[in-house]
C-alpha cells in the first residue's frame, strides 16, 4: 500500500516520461529520508502565512518536494535546515503561465519586472540549482521562456540584465544528460550571445555594463550612464562562449564549434591582461574617465573580483590565485554575518545608501553563491589556491547558511548588514523568500562534490573537510536518467550499512570506499 500512495504522489507532479525514473527512487535504499523532510516542511508551512500561492501551495509542499528534490541527511543542522528551507522556498516560486512554467524572483510583483512576475538577473542561479529536480519539464520550460517566448514579445526582457545563461543551460545538461534539448535551443542561443555582441561589446573585444544592469546598483566602481568594463559580465560572456562551443561540438556544427572556441580564447586572455591589476592583485572594473576615451581601474577591490572562477577563466597561476587571500582578510571580505561585495577597508564601504539597494559593501546572497562557486572550482580545478583550503569553502558556506534567518526563524531576504545580520529591506513583503541566489546545488555540486560529467562518469569530489562530518547521506539525485545516492559512514554505526563512502545507482552500489576521497565512477 506504501508504495502505491508513492507512485500516486508522482503522478501529480509528473510527465509519464519520467514516471519510471521515479518509481525506482521508491525502491531499495530510496525514500528512508521522509520523515527528515515531513519535519521541515511541517515547521516551514507553520510559520508561514502563504500570502501568496503559486503552482505548488504549501500543502502540497511535502508530496512535490518528495517526489523531486534530493534528500539530505547530515550532522550540521544548520546547513541541513538551510538545504530543505532553500528548496522550500524555491518551489514556492514555481508559477504556471500560458508560456509555460517559470520560476520568480520576487515572491510579490515589483514594478520593474515583465511578464508573469518574470526576472532574467538571477536565471543562472536558479537553472543551477533547478538541475537537482527531478521533474525536467519545469526547467525545460523555464528555459525555452526566455530563450524562445520572450524572444517574440515586442519589447523582450532577456538582456534587461547581464547573465551567464548559456553557462547554466550547458551545465544543466551535464545533469540530466538530454543532449537534444540543448542541440535544438542552439540557434536561439547563438542569436541571444550575437545580441550581446551588437549591444554591449567593446572594440576591444570585451563588454561593457552599467552596474545596475548586472543587477549590482550603487557599487563603488558602478555607474548608470559611464561604459565601464565589468568582470562581471566578459566573465559571463567567456562562460557562454564555452558553453556554445560546447553545445557546438555535440550537434556536429563545426562553424559554430571553432567561432566561440576562440572567442572563449579571446575574451579570457583579454580579462586576464585588462581587468587584472598586478597592484592590487585583483580582477577589477576599469572605468572610462569621463570626456575622454581612456580608462583607468576603480580603486575599490570588489567581490566581483571573484567571478572569473566561477568559469575557470583565470590561468592556474600563483599571480591570480594570491587573490584569494582577500576572501579570509577581515579589511578585505571577511564580516562576522559573511561575504561583503566591496572590500571593508575601503572609505567608500557602506557609503552609497540610497534607501534601495546597494552593492558597496553590504552582504548579498547572489554575490555569496558566484564566489562560493568559484572557490570551489578553485579547489577542485586548479593547482594554485593562495591559501585556500576545505576548511575555508566549508566554513564560508556555514556562515552563509547561519545568515539565512531573523529573529531566530529561517528566512532569505534581499541583502543584510555585514556585522548585525539585519536585513536591509526590513520587512518589506517583495524581499520574502528572495529567489535571487543558490544554496541546494552549493551542497550539492560543491561540498559533497557531485560533479556531472559530459561523457556518462560519475564524479565526486566532497569538499568536507576529514574531521568535519562523519556521516552524511544525500539521497535521490537525479543523473543522465537515473538516480544516484552518496552515503558516507565513518564507523558504520549511523546507517548500519557498512563503513565508508558509499555510492549507489537506481538501488545497486558502484562504488564503496574507506575514505571521504575523489571517485570516479566507469559505465554508470
Amino acid at each position: 500500500m506504501g508504495s502505491v500512495k508513492i507512485i500516486i504522489a508522482v503522478c501529480l507532479f509528473l510527465p509519464l516520461r519520467l514516471l519510471a525514473q521515479q518509481v525506482d527512487v521508491s525502491s531499495g535504499n530510496a525514500m528512508t529520508l521522509e520523515p527528515v523532510l515531513k519535519k521541515y516542511v511541517d515547521r516551514f508551512n507553520s510559520l508561514d502565512s502563504e500570502y501568496v500561492k503559486n503552482y505548488v501551495p504549501n500543502a502540497a509542499a511535502f508530496d512535490w518536494l518528495k517526489a523531486n528534490v534530493p534528500l539530505l541527511d547530515c550532522p550540521d543542522s544548520t546547513i541541513e535546515q538551510t538545504y530543505y528551507y532553500r528548496w522550500w522556498t524555491f518551489r514556492k516560486h514555481l508559477k504556471e503561465t500560458p508560456d509555460g512554467f517559470i520560476f520568480t524572483e520576487f515572491i510579490t510583483p515589483v514594478k520593474h519586472a515583465g511578464r508573469f512576475n518574470a526576472l532574467s538577473c538571477a536565471f543562472g542561479h536558479h537553472v543551477y540549482e533547478g538541475r537537482w529536480l527531478r521533474n525536467t519539464t519545469y526547467l525545460d520550460q523555464y528555459i525555452q521562456y526566455w530563450y524562445l517566448k520572450d524572444a517574440q514579445q515586442k519589447a523582450p526582457r532577456f538582456h534587461q540584465f547581464s547573465s551567464w545563461a548559456a553557462d547554466a543551460v550547458y551545465n544543466r545538461f551535464l545533469v540530466d544528460g538530454d543532449s537534444s534539448f540543448v542541440k535544438a535551443l542552439l540557434p536561439a542561443m547563438d542569436e541571444d550571445y550575437r545580441l550581446w555582441e551588437r549591444e554591449k561589446r567593446l572594440p576591444d573585444g570585451l563588454f561593457w555594463q552599467f552596474d545596475v544592469k548586472d543587477g549590482m546598483e550603487e557599487s563603488i566602481s558602478g555607474a548608470r550612464r559611464e561604459k565601464h568594463t565589468r568582470p562581471t559580465i566578459s566573465s559571463y560572456m567567456y562562460g557562454n562562449a564555452n558553453a556554445l562551443a560546447k553545445i557546438a561540438t555535440m550537434a556536429g556544427n563545426d562553424t559554430l564549434r571553432t567561432r566561440y572556441t576562440a572567442d572563449a580564447q579571446k575574451i579570457r586572455s583579454l580579462v586576464q591582461i585588462n581587468l587584472w591589476d598586478d597592484t592590487a592583485a585583483f580582477f577589477k572594473v576599469r572605468q572610462v574617465i569621463k570626456g575622454s576615451e581612456t580608462t583607468r581601474f576603480s580603486n575599490a577591490r570588489e567581490q566581483i573580483g571573484f567571478i572569473p572562477w566561477y568559469f575557470d577563466l583565470p590561468a592556474d597561476k600563483a599571480k591570480y590565485a594570491v587573490a584569494w587571500e582577500q576572501l579570509t582578510d577581515t579589511s578585505g571580505f571577511d564580516a562576522p554575518w559573511g561575504l561583503t561585495t566591496a572590500e571593508r577597508r575601503h572609505p567608500l564601504f557602506r557609503s552609497h545608501g540610497s534607501g534601495g539597494c546597494e552593492w558597496d559593501g553590504a552582504i548579498w546572497p547572489f554575490a555569496t553563491t558566484q564566489t562560493l562557486k568559484g572557490l570551489a572550482n578553485l579547489l577542485t580545478h586548479y593547482k594554485h589556491r593562495g591559501g585556500m583550503t576545505p576548511a575555508v569553502y566549508y566554513n564560508t558556506l556555514l556562515v552563509y547558511a547561519r545568515s539565512q534567518q531573523k529573529n531566530g526563524e529561517p528566512y532569505l531576504g534581499e541583502y543584510q548588514d555585514e556585522r548585525t545580520g539585519y536585513w536591509l529591506k526590513g520587512d518589506d513583503p517583495r524581499s520574502s523568500y528572495y529567489n535571487h541566489s543558490g544554496f541546494c546545488d552549493l551542497v550539492i555540486n560543491d561540498l559533497i562534490g557531485l560533479k556531472p560529467r559530459a561523457d556518462g562518469k560519475l564524479e565526486l569530489y566532497p569538499l568536507i573537510p576529514q574531521d568535519k562530518w562523519d556521516w552524511f547521506y544525500l539521497e535521490g539525485v537525479p543523473y543522465h536518467g537515473k538516480v544516484v545516492s552518496v552515503r558516507w559512514d565513518k564507523t558504520g554505526e549511523k546507517y548500519g550499512k557498512g563503513k565508508g563512502l558509499k555510492v549507489v545507482v537506481d538501488g545497486k552500489e558502484v562504488y564503496s570506499g574507506k575514505g571521504l576521497n575523489k571517485v570516479l565512477v566507469k559505465g554508470i
